[in-house]
């Protein structure tokens, strides 16, 4: 059984992996860096101290914290080591002769989970419950989607190791957001506090924009999205 699931999620990598041309092998390289959304990231924390009040932003932003350390341990730390599945980039895979590889990267030796997967879909999850806009639900869901597909693309991951790593994500995402909004409520009874978010418009030096909070970090998205864009052209 395991060995025709195997195959099947082989089958599945060599149809969805790489060979996009040149363009697509740098958006994708971009696309899938740590450093790239510090932006985005950053944003986030404007958001949240913009929207609650301190005591209860600071709350989220732990419980942010502490699913992408989960995430990111329970993945790299214990799954990986006690699986012990090759990448299908390791030269070891015998499967790695008909892998698209991008600039030599190939990660490291073992990646089922997918950490990407784990803390990109954690993220999302817990930001979805906490900022549950419409718009902003599809952006940050369309976002991990395509941070885990990046992964498929330069090779370095199966849909499996997606799957799984994403399933990991939503747990902990949505495990955390219970916690923190139950510590959030009794902060908000005890301070007499909102502990759900004002998503008001911006408001800089008297001046009332007709933006939303919540649009800043679409916003940030959108500027970087375009400077990885702007890279692979």
């Amino acid at each position: 059984m395991i060995e025709f699931l195997n195959n099947i999620d082989s089958s599945i990598m060599l149809a969805l992996n790489g060979a996009g041309g040149a363009f697509w092998d740098q958006f994708m390289y971009t696309f899938s860096g740590k450093w790239i959304w510090v932006p985005m990231y950053a944003t986030l924390l404007f958001i949240l101290f913009r929207s609650f009040e301190w005591k209860i932003a600071t709350v989220y932003a732990l419980a942010i914290i502490l699913t992408i350390v989960i995430c990111d341990q329970l993945c790299a730390s214990h799954l990986r080591p006690l699986v012990g599945r090759l990448r299908p980039s390791n030269p070891d895979n015998p499967l790695s002769q008909f892998i698209h590889i991008v600039k030599g990267y190939r990660g490291g030796a073992h990646g089922f989970p997918s950490c990407h997967a784990a803390n990109s879909f954690g993220l999302a999850t817990i930001l979805s419950f906490i900022i549950a806009r419409k718009r902003f639900v599809i952006f940050i869901m369309s976002w991990a989607t395509l941070n885990s597909y990046s992964r498929i693309y330069l090779g370095v991951h199966y849909p499996g190791d997606i799957l799984v790593g994403a399933a990991i994500g939503f747990t902990a995402g949505f495990l955390m957001y219970r916690i923190a909004r139950v510590v959030a409520r009794r902060i908000a009874e005890r301070d007499l506090k909102p502990s759900r978010p004002v998503m008001g418009h911006l408001n800089i030096s008297g001046m009332t924009m007709s933006l939303r909070v919540s649009d800043v970090m679409l916003g940030a998205a959108l500027i970087t999205a375009v400077y990885i864009t702007s890279i692979a052209i």
